[in-house]
């Protein structure tokens, strides 16, 4: 369970889901003990007083089976606020490096799916949201970018803040969507 009575009421509650060592400045770093996203129960506890506005989770939706990613996408769909944002992050199938597919592919740092920019968007749609596209690749490798601002939640692993990615050559890139709860 996690302590959201440290936010103002006036504030928006933001929330990163499995953060891992991410932190940024106006939101709650949750890790898997405090917050599953397949775990109901967590989600009751920590937020039947208040909803979060937004959520944030990066690269953690391809360590669950796509029948897990579905089960998660409704718990958010349940739990965010009306007019609430999750901002989510995984490998793209689709991005054309070698050595990038070796290290996020199925079977690789606990790894049980890597989703391409349609089926990512499909988990979310099902779930009820709204999606937008944010960062992704095409079938044929091309990358997309449609800016987003970093206060609705950053995300390391993007063209503009990941450091891998300079020069105008990409190095790492992920499926970025926004799914939004009307």
């Amino acid at each position: 369970m996690i302590d959201v009575s440290t936010v103002a009421t006036s504030e928006p509650l933001r929330v990163i889901v499995a953060a891992g060592q991410q932190a940024w400045p106006g939101w709650i770093p949750t890790q898997q003990e405090e917050l599953d996203l397949l775990k109901r129960e967590d989600w009751e506890n920590s937020f039947s007083i208040r909803r979060p506005d937004r959520l944030l989770c990066e690269h953690c939706w391809e360590h669950l089976t796509q029948d897990e990613g579905r089960r998660a996408a409704k718990i958010c769909f349940e739990f965010l606020a009306a007019g609430g944002n999750l901002r989510v992050a995984v490998p793209d199938a689709n991005f054309r490096n070698e050595q990038y597919q070796r290290l996020v592919g199925v079977g690789q740092l606990g790894h049980k799916i890597l989703y391409d920019y349609r089926l990512f968007s499909d988990i979310f749609t099902r779930a009820g949201f709204a999606v937008d596209l944010l960062e992704y690749c095409d079938e044929s490798g091309r990358f997309h970018f449609n800016y987003w601002d970093f206060a609705d939640g950053p995300v390391y692993r993007s063209l503009r803040l990941d450091h891998r990615n300079k020069d105008g050559q990409l190095g790492m890139v992920s499926i970025i969507l926004d799914a939004r709860k009307h």
